[in-house]
């Protein structure tokens, strides 16, 4: 990628690195070979119906935004083969990890895209997602960068456009400034309905979660994650 490239990527504020570590042989294969397999082109037009993206027969589609190293993602995947994924992420680190664990075991529910998730959200049909995830983020903790962060009017227009009427948004974190910031920012855009009926069910663990090794850290370290529910209405 060119860094003509990298400065025309519509968001190139939402995220930083696409890489570390130099992976190993064994990955990059991988990662070449899954690419190819589970890979999005975005240069086609999608189908009307998002279930003709997946071999699988499934009845809903929904959208994780930066995976990190798939645990959550390929947990659903598994768990819910009835439903078709779409797994989003520019790390490069990140994304060979899950093709690994899909050579071993393959999902025919789910694809991934392995870039800006801007531009996939504007090539998504209309109304055509049941939920997009968005879990711990990438937090841009200094106030100067709050504006890179994911969460925001332009993005929040982009999941009210992308989900169905009833579909959920589930924003996660550990960064208390950065989940008043979604609070505020969803309550301000009107598609959206805060779920919570308690006073701390917002820190329950969505039904099902598996955990993820980010999440152990930042308890380990004294933060106490949030799970956000919200309804597009």
């Amino acid at each position: 990628m060119t860094s003509e490239t990298r400065r025309s990527r519509s968001s190139e504020a939402f995220f930083g690195r696409r890489h570390g570590k130099t992976i190993r042989p064994q990955q990059a294969a991988a990662l070449e070979a899954g690419l190819a397999r589970y890979g999005l082109d975005l240069s086609v037009a999608p189908p009307a119906d998002l279930a003709g993206l997946f071999p699988a027969q499934v009845s809903q589609v929904r959208l994780e935004i930066g995976f990190g190293g798939g645990e959550h993602l390929l947990h659903e995947a598994a768990a819910h083969p009835d439903v078709g994924f779409i797994g989003v992420e520019p790390f490069v680190n990140g994304m060979a990890k899950l093709m690994k664990a899909l050579a071993d075991r393959p999902l025919p529910n789910l694809r991934v895209y392995d870039d800006d998730a801007v531009r996939l959200l504007d090539w998504l049909p209309p109304a055509s997602l049941a939920g997009i995830d968005l879990l711990y983020p990438d937090p841009w903790p200094k106030k100067r960068h709050w504006k890179r962060r994911f969460v925001g009017q332009a993005n929040l227009d982009r999941f009210a456009r992308a989900l169905k009427r009833g579909g959920r948004f589930r924003f996660a974190s550990d960064i208390d400034s950065y989940i008043n910031w979604t609070l505020l920012h969803c309550r301000a855009h009107g598609a959206f309905e805060w779920q919570a009926g308690q006073a701390d069910d917002w820190h329950r663990p969505y039904e099902g979660w598996p955990g993820t090794r980010y999440e152990a850290k930042a308890v380990r370290e004294g933060r106490r994650p949030a799970y956000l529910s919200f309804l597009r209405i």
